[in-house]
């Protein structure tokens, strides 16, 4: 299959660019909060519809704040050194999941500070949402054409044009210069928009749509997203600043992911042992 390039910018007025990325963090965020404004309208949840609009705002800034230092920090540190300035630089492109997920959780400690829900209760709210901007997200990816997998045989495999990435076929793929296509590769973005996107917003949605212990919806979504996370990145590309961490196969995706899967795994635990009803 050859990829379909799609503008990266979406609208243009005079210097403004307005790209299709942060348009699917707006998308992410606007469904995400029509979601939470149906909970609590038709079920029992202890919220009121004003507590959902300033948790959607400490949130957007907690994802936005969190993923771009996260990414600084955890991918691109060694440019950042050099050029400090890089890190105010969003539209040079560079986001991580993991930054923005611990941008999120700072967020909620001075949500629940000042508005005194408890954590567990905040995390537990936001879990089944996260999915929906993890999924616009990685549309978003898509469509600037980045995040890509190894080549693959596979029908759904995709080829692009060297001229048009260069990048990615100079310093992932190593394929020497007039070279005009890339082998057909796995499209990444989408595996992740399944995995992490729909897989686990269905996986969530049905968990917390009866009570549940405190703390367990938060301990799942932390299980389900390192897992998927995890075996999804056997398949991508490294970032070729880092390439790989360990054993010819560890990227830095899934050494960020595991802590997660553990972190669930105990809160799981300890969630079904106190009982603590929410």
């Amino acid at each position: 299959m050859i990829y379909p390039q799609i503008d990266p910018v979406a609208l243009q007025l005079g210097p403004l660019k307005i790209h299709w990325y942060g348009l699917m963090y707006l998308v992410g965020m606007g469904a995400a909060w029509a979601l939470a404004r149906w909970r609590i309208k038709h079920q029992v949840s202890g919220w009121t519809a004003q507590q959902v609009d300033d948790l959607l705002f400490y949130s957007a800034v907690g994802v936005v704040a969190g993923g771009r230092l996260g990414y600084i920090l955890f991918y691109d540190a060694g440019a950042w050194l050099h050029d400090p300035l890089r890190i105010i630089r969003v539209w040079e492109g560079g986001m991580s999941f993991h930054g923005g997920f611990l941008g999120v959780l700072v967020a909620m400690w001075f949500y629940h500070r000042r508005h005194g829900k408890g954590f567990f209760e905040l995390t537990d709210f936001i879990a089944p949402f996260v999915p929906i901007g993890l999924f616009a997200g990685r549309i978003g990816n898509f469509i600037n054409g980045e995040l890509w997998g190894k080549p693959t045989t596979l029908p759904w495999g995709m080829q692009l044009r060297c001229e048009q990435f260069a990048s990615l076929c100079r310093d992932k793929l190593g394929l020497p210069p007039g070279t005009g296509w890339t082998p057909p590769l796995h499209p990444n973005p989408l595996y992740e928009a399944l995995g992490e996107g729909v897989l686990l917003f269905v996986l969530l949605w049905w968990f917390s749509s009866r009570p549940r212990p405190r703390m367990a919806v938060s301990a799942l979504f932390l299980v389900g997203y390192g897992l998927f996370r995890f075996l999804i990145e056997f398949e991508r590309l490294p970032d070729p600043q880092l390439g790989y961490l360990a054993w010819g196969w560890l990227t830095m995706g899934q050494l960020l992911s595991l802590p997660m899967v553990v972190a669930g795994m105990v809160m799981m635990v300890l969630a079904y042992k106190d009982r603590q009803q929410p």
